[in-house]
């Protein structure tokens, strides 16, 4: 097998034990490697993570993305020796990271009160649908649940039909975002006392942490926020308006901004019209300005609209897809997206490392490992100090 890029980042002295599958706990993991720290993600023999198969058939590329960076092993956490790997690989560690069903690991042994006796300076990550305690902790947690108790899936969608849902794994997306941002606060604390901690992230609660007033809107007003498309009642206009060809966001609800879109529309007058003139009385009005709007758009372009609306100021932007992505000159400098190496998908282009630091930015350094169970003696040897005779051994008796 050839070795591996080295690794680069702000994180290159730190190692992390990814147990779990899917996607709320690998995505944190994810954002550990992207970060240059050694992930070693541990997958059960013969099977790996279900992910490695997910994706249009014959093209299970998001394993490509949550587990690229990462070392792969194998280890059967239902046996006493594979739980022992684990046990000795917690001892080099500085993180461990899972997102079981609250109680999993401590049925094996392996949950924190027990991993801390082995390394007190140990951060344990812990990412789960409703947490470690609480009336449903024992419950099986999927981002769309955790979206819906959340509160994210209620707003979601037209006025006038049932809740829709993002195109992606939301609620599992902010949960590896929160649960890694914990463990870098719990890294900090470590840096001065030296002790270790437990992180507990939930999905509905990192879905519930984005929901602006929602809550208090509720309690202090009786408002309860609807589904609305694709405005929000009373900021307006900012909407999204249909050119001859496509379509575009326009976002012009601060006064200012208003006042440029009203020259840039060819209605200049509009601005000091009492019906529109405030944040309040736009609002109000805020079918009737996004008719007019729109009717100024239909006949033109989205390259048009885009151009006029640049030149006078007023926040406007595409509505992108991936051909969109591939093709921008923004993406391109930025680098937002990025070549990744991989033996089965060559070329393949992936979401950058973000955020971006200027002295020490991460790099991505293969596309998830394609085997399972890819770099299980390299791990051992070099971690454990196992013979390959007894690497051997292991793999044998079905432990690896």
């Amino acid at each position: 097998m050839p070795s591996l890029p080295p690794r680069t980042g702000p994180l290159t002295d730190l190692r992390v034990i990814e147990l779990g599958q899917l996607i709320a706990g690998p995505f944190c993991g994810q954002i550990f490697a992207d970060m240059g720290a050694d992930v070693i993600k541990v997958e059960p023999p013969g099977q790996g993570d279900p992910l490695r198969d997910w994706g249009r058939e014959g093209f299970p590329l998001w394993w490509s993305v949550v587990a690229r960076g990462k070392r792969c092993i194998t280890s059967n956490l239902r046996e006493a020796e594979g739980q022992d790997i684990v046990r000795k690989l917690v001892a080099q560690a500085d993180f461990l990271l899972e997102n079981f069903r609250p109680g999993t690991l401590e049925k094996w042994g392996l949950g924190y009160e027990a991993l801390r006796e082995i390394n007190p300076r140990l951060i344990m990550i812990r990412v789960s649908g409703y947490g470690q305690t609480g009336p449903y902790a024992s419950r099986a947690g999927y981002a769309s649940v955790g979206e819906a108790m959340g509160g994210l899936r209620y707003v979601m969608g037209e006025a006038d039909r049932r809740p829709s849902r993002a195109g992606i794994s939301l609620g599992d997306s902010l949960a590896g975002v929160y649960a890694a941002l914990g463990a870098l606060a719990a890294l900090h604390h470590r840096e001065k006392t030296g002790e270790g901690q437990m992180i507990d992230a939930t999905i509905y609660e990192s879905v519930l942490s984005v929901m602006e007033a929602l809550v208090p809107e509720h309690q202090f007003e009786g408002y309860t926020r609807e589904r609305s498309g694709s405005i929000l009642p009373n900021i307006a206009p900012s909407n999204i308006y249909e050119g001859c060809d496509g379509m575009v966001i326009i976002a012009a609800n601060q006064d200012t901004v208003f006042a440029r879109l009203c020259v840039a529309i060819g209605l200049p007058d509009l601005k000091d019209d009492p019906e529109y003139k405030s944040h309040v009385a736009r609002g109000r009005n805020q079918k009737a300005l996004d008719d007019m709007i729109q009717a100024w758009a239909a006949s033109r372009t989205i390259d048009e609209i885009e151009q006029i609306m640049i030149e006078n100021g007023v926040p406007v932007g595409k509505v992108y897809r991936a051909a969109d992505m591939l093709n921008d000159p923004h993406y391109a400098a930025r680098e937002s997206l990025t070549e990744v190496p991989s033996p089965r998908w060559p070329g393949i282009k992936q979401q950058n490392v973000f955020p971006k630091l200027s002295a020490t930015p991460g790099k991505i350094r293969w596309a998830g490992p394609e085997s399972i169970g890819q770099h299980t003696e390299e791990v051992l040897t070099e971690l454990l100090d196992l013979t390959p005779e007894q690497v051997e051994k292991l793999r044998a008796s079905g432990i690896i």
